[in-house]
């Protein structure tokens, strides 16, 4: 199995990335070595006072669900290097670079992905038809994936791949039964469907018991999946009572497979002696960082959705956001373990940089060209001065042009799957898109809701609501954006 490859300018986003995944594990404090800074009183202004980059250019294809999963694509690759870094100075255990955690991590990856486009193509099914052009791409970025799922068993047991792809459509292909089911409200054709995929998780626990030579109990890897198909299950349930929760709920779905790929990945490398550990210290925080990082990419993307299917002012795209915001608040809370008086500075400006993507969302919504230039522009101001506090933070052990580079990949690649969901979910009608934007999605659904702002999205902006459309506006004044 070819090693993620490692690139020098990732480890610049290691540390804001990679500290929210070792701060809630056990042995945290390994990670927080000496020689870290508390950033100067004149970071803001040496943030406005250093070079600025090129203007931000979204880097899309014009078919979101592809376009979310290239955002999504350097993340075990970002993952991968700072787990090299911060193994190697903070002296943890192991070798996050062996095969072993190659394959552990590749299989973290694969399988959190796997649950957040599942619930992604449902909830386009929800929103459009099951057999909308729409759901149709859904379903095809979700195929890609079971591919690359299949790719990673194949890598160790050739002659299965084809096996146990087969075997993998046909559990979606149930999943997606039992989503209409539980639109429709059939119980019985639920019951049906829980019976089905009952018998792939008997059937891949003997699957996997023989292709690890018994390494791996069928019994352990059957109560696994199951715990994969409840945890789907309700979130597929809630998505179709239009239960807030379901968001929520998606998380959890997605969290589990983590556990799941680290069970796999050992039977497997004791099965057929390949080099390396994926339990030890150094891979294991590698894993954790793969399936954190995806699931960024991943619950911003369904916030995405959200706000482009039901409004950014609805009851659904608050739960979303509030998803997107725990991570926000988890990667702060590893700032703050090595600068405490600065995880309120970090968590704000992290918030901030949110909310320029949210009102990215609004422009792009309504055709405001200029209104995403702008957004793109405060992106590229987020960016440097972001640079400029890691800089300091560390006392120069992440140069800020690597962190600023880093970021502009992150808003290029995501404002690009952001414009395709614009263009593939929105209905604009009327003339004067720039300053009221029509916010209906191809439901019939208006977006224009109340409620209290969402937490570190709803400050940094304020909606109205006029004849069925939302109109965006900044209030006087709102998160700033510097040190």
């Amino acid at each position: 199995m070819s090693r993620i490859g490692r690139r020098s300018w990732l480890t610049a986003v290691a540390f804001a990335l990679a500290l929210s995944a070792t701060g809630c594990a056990s042995g945290a404090g390994e990670a927080t070595g000496a020689g870290y800074g508390t950033p100067s009183a004149n970071s803001s202004a040496d943030a406005t006072s250093a070079p600025t980059p090129e203007a931000l250019s979204p880097q899309g294809t014009g078919a979101p669900f592809e376009d979310l999963r290239t955002a999504a694509s350097h993340m075990p690759m970002t993952a991968g290097a700072l787990a090299a870094g911060i193994a190697e100075g903070a002296m943890i255990n192991g070798d996050s670079a062996s095969v072993a955690a190659d394959l552990r991590s590749t299989l973290t990856a694969r399988l959190t992905e796997h649950v957040y486009l599942s619930g992604i193509a449902v909830a386009t099914a929800y929103e459009t038809a099951p057999n909308s052009p729409q759901f149709q791409a859904a379903a095809a970025a979700l195929d890609q994936n079971s591919v690359a799922v299949a790719d990673a068993v194949g890598s160790i047991v050739p002659d299965q791949r084809d096996s146990f792809l087969d075997a993998w459509r046909a559990h979606i292909g149930d999943f997606v039964s039992y989503a209409v089911a539980a639109k429709a409200g059939n119980d019985e054709a639920k019951a049906k469907e829980v019976a089905d995929l009952a018998a792939y998780t008997q059937s891949q626990g003997a699957f996997f018991e023989q292709i690890a030579g018994g390494v791996l109990p069928s019994e352990a890897v059957t109560a696994s999946l199951n715990e994969h198909v409840a945890t789907l299950a309700a979130a597929v349930d809630a998505l179709a009572a239009g239960d807030d929760a379901a968001f929520d709920r998606l998380k959890t779905a997605g969290d589990h497979m983590a556990m799941s790929a680290e069970a796999l990945a050992g039977g497997i490398v004791t099965a057929t002696d390949t080099e390396g550990d994926p339990a030890d210290d150094a891979s294991a925080l590698r894993a954790r960082l793969t399936s954190q990082l995806v699931s960024h990419v991943y619950l911003a993307g369904v916030s995405v959705f959200v706000a482009y299917t039901s409004g950014a002012d609805s009851a659904e795209f608050k739960a979303a956001a509030a998803a997107l915001d725990e991570n926000s608040a988890d990667i702060a809370a590893g700032v703050g373990a090595v600068a405490p008086d600065q995880e309120m500075t970090f968590l704000e400006q992290w918030r901030s940089h949110i909310s320029d993507f949210v009102d990215y969302v609004l422009a792009a919504a309504g055709g405001d060209e200029a209104g995403q230039r702008q957004q793109l522009d405060d992106l590229n101001a987020y960016r440097v001065s972001a640079g400029q506090f890691f800089s300091d933070l560390t006392g120069g052990a992440l140069p800020a042009a690597d962190v600023t580079e880093v970021l502009g990949h992150h808003a290029e690649t995501l404002a690009g799957a952001i414009d395709s969901f614009s263009a593939a979910l929105v209905d604009r009608r009327g003339t004067n898109l720039t300053h009221s934007p029509p916010w209906t999605g191809r439901a019939g659904r208006s977006g224009c809701t109340s409620g209290p702002p969402t937490p570190g999205l709803g400050a940094a902006c304020s909606r109205k609501c006029s004849g069925g459309r939302l109109a965006a506006t900044r209030p006087p004044s709102g998160p700033s954006t510097t040190q």
